[in-house]
């Protein structure tokens, strides 16, 4: 989210580890089985994914510890760890909130932190986090959101407990909320991403050849999204906000592919059930 070149979307769609995460969040997690690599490979292939860069893409999510391989005879299959499906129950979790804070209390969050030069990876990965959480930043160190924003967790895997100051406060005259939000996101930026997925998906033409790759380009699309959109509340939002709008048709198009895609799953490609 904190990337500032873009969203993971090019003329050819999104990333292939970004399908393979849309696929799995969908098809894998919370479920005792792996998929055949074959599978994966022919999956992704009907998105335009070469096989090259789908071994590729296997092989980095296992060494980021997002995969196990497993094999049977000469099949490799691939199966979730728990920290992934840690990571895929968080992008459910977004896949299922909506785009605008319809419960704003009027009251930021305000996070302050000095993180050593010599900890500038872990800085790194923590703006990264933020940005996630829904924070934006006011100014270099001192990050901001509208809702209560709990990253205590996060601080602690990383180590950073000490280094962080969080507080809660209104804005007052002078400041102008909308101006705050206008300052720490790029709401121009956002609402052309949610344009251009209604450009693709108001009127599905998007060249996929079934309901299942249909169904994992759209969460992947719709994940990218939602993943710098600190949904905000509408009051600090411009009008007509185009969200709104793609919200609508992401929910509506994800539920006419549910069934389909979920049958085309179950008995298109090769499953290994895991104890």
């Amino acid at each position: 989210m904190v990337d500032q070149g873009g969203p993971d979307v090019t003329a050819a769609g999104p990333r292939p580890e970004t399908l393979l995460l849309a696929f799995c969040g969908a098809h894998l997690a919370g479920r005792e089985a792996a998929i055949a690599v074959s599978s994966v490979i022919e999956l992704l292939g009907r998105l335009g994914v070469t096989e090259h860069a789908s071994r590729a893409t296997l092989k980095r999510m296992t060494q980021r510890q997002l995969l196990r391989s497993i094999h049977r005879g000469r099949r490799a299959y691939a199966t979730l760890t728990p920290h992934a499906e840690t990571v895929l129950r968080e992008g459910s979790a977004r896949l299922a909130a909506g785009v605008v804070n319809r419960h704003w209390d009027g009251r930021w969050t305000l996070l302050a932190f000095s993180v050593p030069e010599e900890r500038r990876e872990d800085r790194h990965m923590l703006r990264t986090q933020l940005a996630w959480a829904g924070f934006g930043p006011l100014q270099n160190a001192l990050w901001i959101s509208p809702a209560p924003g709990d990253v205590e967790g996060t601080l602690a895997r990383l180590g950073l407990l000490g280094y962080v100051k969080i507080f809660r406060a209104e804005a007052v005259a002078p400041g102008d909320p909308r101006l705050l939000a206008a300052t720490a996101w790029d709401l121009a930026r956002l609402a052309r991403g949610y344009r251009e997925f209604l450009g693709r998906w108001e009127r599905p033409a998007d060249g996929a050849p079934d309901d299942l790759a249909r169904q994992v380009r759209l969460e992947a699309e719709w994940l990218l999204l939602v993943r710098e959109d600190p949904r905000l509340p509408s009051a600090l939002l411009p009008q007509d906000w185009p969200g709104l709008r793609a919200e609508q048709v992401f929910s509506s198009e994800r539920e006419r592919l549910d069934g389909p895609a979920r049958r085309l799953a179950d008995t298109g490609l090769d499953w290994l059930a895991t104890p």
